[in-house]
């Protein structure tokens, strides 16, 4: 199994950028998808975006999308580039990692890190 480490998370105001990373461990990486997801306080857990290791193939939700940037450092890292933060982008993020598909159907993530929060103000 793979083990995930985020980092990265804090408070930030509204607009500003912030990067996350998550860094794995374990396995072999070829053939894996890294994702990330989220959970608000009060809500279900959501995807966010994903990548393949392999194919820097990206998947983004669409709340997301053109905000954030998924990406890869290497083979066991990557990142999360967050712009033009909004106060409902505040959350719990988690890393996630399956094979071989990307997809945005949670219950298909094989290992998750333990979530890093991530605060925007108003």
């Amino acid at each position: 199994q793979v083990q995930l480490l985020e980092s990265g998370g804090g408070t930030v105001q509204t607009g500003d950028s912030k990067s996350l990373s998550c860094t794995a461990s374990g396995r072999a990486m070829s053939s894996v998808v890294m994702a990330w997801f989220r959970q608000a306080p009060g809500k279900e857990r959501e995807f966010v975006a994903g990548m393949t290791l392999k194919e820097d193939s990206a998947l983004y939700s669409d709340s997301v999308k053109g905000r954030f940037t998924i990406s890869r450092g290497g083979t066991k890292t990557v990142y999360l580039q967050m712009n033009s933060l909004k106060p409902e982008d505040t959350a719990v993020y988690f890393c996630a990692a399956k094979r071989p598909f990307i997809t945005r159907d949670q219950a298909q993530y094989e290992s998750w890190g333990q979530g890093i929060q991530v605060t925007v103000s108003s």
